[in-house]
């Protein structure tokens, strides 16, 4: 379920990019921006490529303008996937760096954030992110979630979402395609009592949120408007 779409358009990571700073969040290294005294948290679980990818930081800035307190957690212990490290191909790098043991990683995360009085926390994922996520709906202190091209998302995990959750596809994905994102919809369409919102971006690939090509307007407008939708969930569900 991994394959080039995940490694395509890859940031130059820069750890000094973006308005917030790092900090110790539940024992990891953590992006943080927004207010720091605010009570509404967002937690945002990256791609493959880290936590310093700087269109990842600067979506976490816009994020903090909105209000919130945004985290960006390392869940990759330094070692983000280098597609240029020959020796540490995707599908090697993926058994050092499972999504369960993100799920576990960011449970401290979350943890910590309630200890300093945060009151209610949405995650988001991209990508490889996507499922931890979706596992962390699961958590008690996480009211809402955002997907955005997803990646290892099953259809067991959306039968077991009981909280709003949004999910945000491209037209183009070859590792999670409409087919899929349609029958995610179809499954969240049984559930009356969770909201739900499901779109498909037309003309753009896995990634594209996060890892768009600047020279390209529809890529830019279509990311745009996908991050938009996030705010717009997390502003009608974390309060």
């Amino acid at each position: 379920m991994s394959g080039p779409q995940c490694c395509e358009n890859p940031p130059s990571l820069s750890s000094s990019s973006g308005d917030g700073a790092v900090v110790q969040l539940g024992g990891l290294n953590s992006y943080v921006s927004g207010p720091s005294d605010s009570k509404l948290a967002v937690l945002l679980a990256s791609d493959i490529f880290g936590y310093e990818a700087p269109k990842l930081r600067k979506l976490a800035d816009k994020i903090g303008a909105a209000g919130f307190y945004v985290v960006v957690p390392d869940f990759f212990f330094g070692d983000p996937y280098d597609p240029s490290n020959t020796e540490k191909p995707l599908p090697v790098w993926l058994k050092f760096h499972g999504q369960d043991k993100g799920v576990e990683d960011a449970k401290p995360v979350v943890a910590d954030l309630i200890s300093k009085g945060i009151s209610a926390i949405g995650a988001a994922g991209f990508c490889w992110g996507a499922k931890v996520a979706v596992k962390l709906l699961a958590s008690d202190h996480v009211q809402a979630a955002v997907l955005l091209h997803p990646s290892f998302v099953t259809v067991d995990d959306i039968k077991e979402v009981t909280k709003p959750i949004a999910i945000l596809g491209a037209e183009l994905d070859q590792l999670t395609p409409p087919e899929l994102i349609k029958q995610f919809e179809a499954i969240l369409a049984t559930k009356p009592e969770v909201d739900s919102f499901v779109k498909i971006f037309p003309g753009v690939s896995h990634g594209w949120t996060i890892r768009y090509n600047e020279e390209n307007q529809k890529e830019v407008e279509s990311a745009e408007e996908a991050q938009q939708d996030m705010l717009a969930w997390f502003g009608k569900y974390v309060k």
